[in-house]
């Protein structure tokens, strides 16, 4: 005999389903990364990254006006730095007519409402590929946090309304906070890269700023003496922990969809927003796998994006946000 209570008639057509569902996926859910280059007249589409581009700023205000018209409210900018400007301190990162703080100018003056985030690491501005000062064929930390408020006051001045630091320093959100304040942008958020894990995933990214470590016999070949051990899980939480204490606003975990059970472990844990980046190599695998035929697209696309919504993430940075919005609407 069967049991009084069937599960199934909450499955039994769309509208049911819809009725009590649990996770929904709305325009405001997402944070829009966006990549920008020198130049006028550049889309310039990313070969590991299919259908994603670089954009000058001429056509940055274009991409903008159309993510505010689908809903989407919040960006997160990125610039690919000539290698002409580039030295190991990242000196043109402080440049007040630098590529970024043009940046940020060309979405506020395109759109004013739009939220912006930017990226404050060294890794687009150093020869090395690293997000920190080199010295002695060490990654410096310190001197790497104080370049970083530099850095975010910068952003700030030219217009950001938070700043997201991606460098895995350590005390460097307290660095960042206390020079913020001291600078009078105390509304000026920032978005901290809290668990970010050296990961294989994100390749893509790289090509697509030109920022891959460089191979060279004394200088790390990777980013595993700051990026934080895949291997690991409370390090995670105690790391998120101490980038609240420190004056975060909102905490990441980084990348995605192979770390959701640390996604879960921060909401349970903490008070404040969590963020999650779906990566650009996940981004990459969907694309490559759906061209081949092995899977749909779309349905990949939602499935994913619903399970990091469903993990706990209060924001999701991804390169599929204008397909998941054009595809809900």
């Amino acid at each position: 005999m069967y049991p009084l209570r069937r599960n199934r008639r909450l499955r039994t057509n769309e509208a049911i389903r819809s009725l009590v569902r649990e996770t929904v996926i709305t325009p405001n859910d997402f944070l829009v990364p966006l990549f920008v280059v020198e130049g006028k007249g550049v889309k310039d589409e990313i070969p590991s990254m299919p259908n994603y581009f670089r954009y000058s700023l001429d056509l940055l205000g274009n991409e903008v006006k159309e993510l505010w018209k689908l809903g989407l409210k919040s960006v997160l900018l990125f610039v690919k730095v000539p290698d002409n400007l580039k030295d190991n301190k990242g000196t043109e990162a402080l440049n007040p007519g630098g590529l970024m703080q043009r940046a940020v100018k060309t979405v506020k003056n395109a759109c004013p409402e739009m939220l912006v985030m930017t990226d404050v690491a060294l890794d687009p501005y150093s020869v090395y590929g690293h997000d920190g000062i080199i010295e002695n064929g060490l990654i410096i930390n310190d001197e790497t946090a104080e370049f970083l408020a530099e850095m975010s006051i910068s952003h700030a001045q030219a217009g950001a309304d938070f700043v997201a630091p991606s460098d895995m320093m350590d005390g460097r959100i307290l660095t960042i906070r206390e020079a913020l304040e001291d600078e009078g942008f105390i509304n000026t958020g920032i978005m901290s890269y809290s668990a970010k894990y050296a990961s294989a995933f994100y390749g893509p990214f790289r090509d697509a700023l030109d920022s891959a470590p460089v191979d060279l016999v004394d200088i790390p070949k990777d980013k595993k003496t700051y990026q934080m051990d895949f291997a690991n899980r409370f390090e995670a939480v105690r790391e998120t922990e101490m980038d609240i204490d420190e004056g975060a606003d909102i905490v990441m975990v980084k990348p995605g969809i192979s770390y959701l059970d640390i996604v879960r472990e921060i909401k349970n844990d903490v008070e404040v927003p969590v963020a999650v980046y779906q990566v650009s190599g996940e981004y990459a695998m969907i694309k490559a796998a759906a061209e081949k035929g092995w899977l749909d697209h779309d349905q990949i696309m939602m499935e994913t994006t619903m399970a990091f919504k469903r993990s706990g993430a209060d924001i999701i940075a991804s390169y599929f946000a204008k397909d998941v919005v054009k595809l809900l609407s």
